[in-house]
């Protein structure tokens, strides 16, 4: 639905948070942000000296005009703004300069684009096997697993406890949506020739 890159969701709050607590690491760090919507994370990235390029889905053409609102209204008409779909090679995705940070808060939302999500992170990963994939998301079922996943694609995660960037308050990691939302962050890299 692309009403959902209209919304600030709480994961955006979070990644946002980890973003500032390692302000001082990201200037001149290039930086791409999947599923962008409001992009709250890469426009916070871009004022902290990161070199930035925002993308969402190319068929959610509303998604795309809210990144550029964003950039406009945090007076940042530069930061480029790209139509990249998840799983599909694009001559966008292969134009890509290098990148150190993938961010991507709440893209793991629906179960059926987890593999279309980590085959593009993966793509980006092999040709910047320096780079890491920041994200976040909300547990909403205990039933949704990537591990193997990550395995097919061979690449790791390691877990982020939220404590750790003072993430755990609940006007951070708290929705006012009804149910328990958790919010978990966790960063993927390519997994080593040796396994792990």
């Amino acid at each position: 639905d692309s009403q959902y890159g209209t919304y600030v969701w709480p994961c955006a709050v979070v990644l946002a948070q980890y973003l500032w607590v390692h302000r001082e690491s990201l200037p001149g760090k290039q930086v791409l942000e999947v599923g962008s919507g409001v992009s709250l994370p890469g426009v916070l990235a871009a004022k902290c000296g990161a070199e930035v390029v925002l993308s969402d889905s190319e068929e959610l053409p509303r998604c795309l005009q809210s990144c550029r609102r964003t950039c406009l209204a945090n007076r940042l008409p530069h930061l480029p703004v790209l139509g990249l779909t998840w799983g599909r090679v694009s001559p966008e995705l292969l134009a890509l300069p290098p990148v150190d940070i993938i961010l991507g808060s709440d893209v793991f939302f629906d179960p059926k684009d987890f593999e279309d999500i980590l085959t593009t992170v993966y793509f980006l990963l092999e040709k910047n096997p320096q780079a890491q994939f920041w994200t976040t998301y909300q547990v909403r079922s205990a039933d949704w697993s990537m591990e193997a996943l990550l395995c097919k694609w061979k690449l790791k995660s390691s877990l982020v406890p939220l404590h750790s960037f003072s993430a755990d308050k609940e006007h951070l990691a708290g929705s006012s949506l009804p149910g328990r939302h958790t919010v978990e962050m966790m960063i993927i890299s390519l997994a080593q020739s040796d396994g792990t």
